[in-house]
């Protein structure tokens, strides 16, 4: 009776003795096999060989390996380098990303990522290596936020690789790195603004550029914006595109999802849609007097869907060209460093100081909100707004009669006797708050340039510019204020 020999189990190996001859010369080494597991398309066995000088160390090699394998934990190390990971990643598991992202995560990988560390094997990657590549990077020039840009990309590429099982963990997630500062935003002053409005009106894309002032677009938005997303009669706008520009090879002017996927649906200002009429029969009149140049729409149904900013001649405009004809208007004003974008800041900046709250603005401007950022950029608006916009004088006489031993409940009052509606605040011995339209925000350090600036808002004034330079705030308790207010 024949006796089939059985397999050896998974976490069973031998250890033997092996004399190689290579050149002639004769190489004597130990060498240890391991069976790990089962082929699960063959049904052979899979096995695992380790090699040393000594008997000792392939059976401690050996053994650590038999542990991880009973125990379900062992993990076949890749023999794949980083380079040949990073191309297989950007070809086939990047295809959720947008052009832009994309061609992004190819121009880091390609001039940073590979070079410094694509000949690694990519099980061989370790946390320092790519710690010392992020500090060289910095030491090269690089600024903080652009390591940081590079160290998202390659943290993306090795999670893909722990998931489908080439990495057992990300070294990616165990470096530090550089802190960041954030730059400030320099958005026009009520002074500059006034400037740009006036000279705006002699460049071709005055209205262009006013719309993107008084609704706070993005650029790529505004040039992509289309006559179907402009309603006069609810005086509406549908911001659903964007226009980019890509290589010719890819598709030139392409029509792409906005930066958050998420439409929005603007009413500005009576006199942006004014503009915006406007810009409906100019646009008329430029067809008629190019004639046969004219590149755009050539009937009434295709103007629905046609863009709004068109060339001259009617097609699209290019990004560069809008900067250009910015800078130069930028320039008469005094503000050369001003961007296209320090328009939409303007915008934010404006909307706050007409009392908007920062959700609505984050809203309107299209920008995912978070309770952590949205705190923080609220209290930057308010430092920016507080150290421009009021007389030391309030301050000086807020502070002088703030008494933390007091309780009392005040209400803010013009010079002329009116109570600024929905604005008060108290204080107790323990902590200051100011109330706001029924909202109530907890006060700290920064207590007296929130109230004064709070109450500017709920003055509502339209004349702001001579409100700023003649509001002197008095504030009585309510038990006075209710015998001495005019009725």
């Amino acid at each position: 009776m024949l006796h089939m020999a059985k397999k050896a189990a998974s976490g069973s190996g031998t250890i033997r003795k092996k004399t190689v001859t290579r050149n002639g010369k004769e190489y004597t080494f130990w060498e240890a096999r391991i069976t790990v597991g089962t082929d699960p398309g063959t049904g052979k066995q899979i096995q695992k060989s380790f090699t040393g000088k000594t008997q000792k160390e392939v059976r401690e090699k050996m053994q650590a390996a038999a542990v991880d394998v009973n125990n379900g934990d062992y993990f076949e190390p890749s023999r794949i380098t980083l380079k040949s990971w990073v191309e297989i990643w950007l070809k086939e598991y990047t295809g959720d990303k947008k052009y832009l992202t994309v061609k992004h995560y190819k121009a880091q990988c390609n001039s940073h990522i590979i070079p410094s560390l694509g000949a690694v094997k990519l099980s061989a990657l370790t946390v320092p290596q790519i710690q010392a590549f992020y500090n060289r990077l910095l030491r090269d020039g690089l600024a903080p936020k652009s390591v940081r840009n590079i160290h998202g990309i390659l943290t993306k590429c090795l999670s893909t690789a722990v998931k489908v099982g080439y990495l057992r963990t990300n070294p990616a997630s165990q470096v530090t790195l550089p802190k960041v500062e954030k730059k400030e935003i320099h958005p026009l002053t009520d002074e500059k603004v006034k400037q740009f409005l006036q000279i705006a009106g002699e460049d071709e894309y005055e209205i262009l550029l006013k719309v993107i002032l008084f609704t706070g677009l993005r650029e790529s938005e505004a040039i992509g914006l289309t006559w179907d997303c402009v309603d006069f009669h609810k005086g509406t706008l549908k911001i659903c595109k964007q226009l980019q520009k890509r290589p010719k090879q890819d598709g030139g002017f392409t029509f792409a999802p906005l930066k958050n996927d998420k439409t929005r649906i603007l009413k500005p200002a009576r006199s942006v849609m004014e503009l915006l009429e406007r810009r409906w029969k100019e646009q008329a009149v430029q067809r008629l007097r190019v004639g046969d140049l004219w590149e755009g729409w050539q009937n009434e149904e295709e103007r629905r869907t046609a863009l709004v900013f068109t060339t001259m001649t009617g097609s699209n405009l290019s990004p560069q060209t809008v900067y250009n004809h910015y800078k130069k208007l930028a320039k008469q004003i005094g503000a050369p460093d001003s961007r296209v974008h320090d328009l939409r800041h303007t915008f934010a900046v404006l909307s706050l100081q007409n009392g908007d709250d920062v959700k609505t603005v984050q809203s309107a401007l299209g920008e995912s909100c978070c309770q952590g950022g949205k705190s923080n950029n609220r209290k930057k608006t308010r430092n920016w707004l507080s150290d421009r916009r009021l007389p030391t004088s309030c301050l000086e006489s807020l502070q002088a009669e703030f008494d933390p031993s007091e309780r009392c409940k005040k209400q803010c009052y013009t010079p002329q006797g009116e109570t600024l509606r929905g604005v008060s605040w108290n204080r107790t011995p323990r902590e200051a708050t100011v109330s706001v339209h029924g909202i109530k925000h907890r006060l700290g350090k920064q207590l007296y340039l929130y109230v004064i600036m709070t109450s500017f808002y709920a003055c509502g004034s339209p004349d702001t510019q001579s409100l700023r330079s003649r509001l002197q705030l008095r504030y009585r308790s309510r038990s006075t204020a209710s015998s001495t207010a005019p009725c």
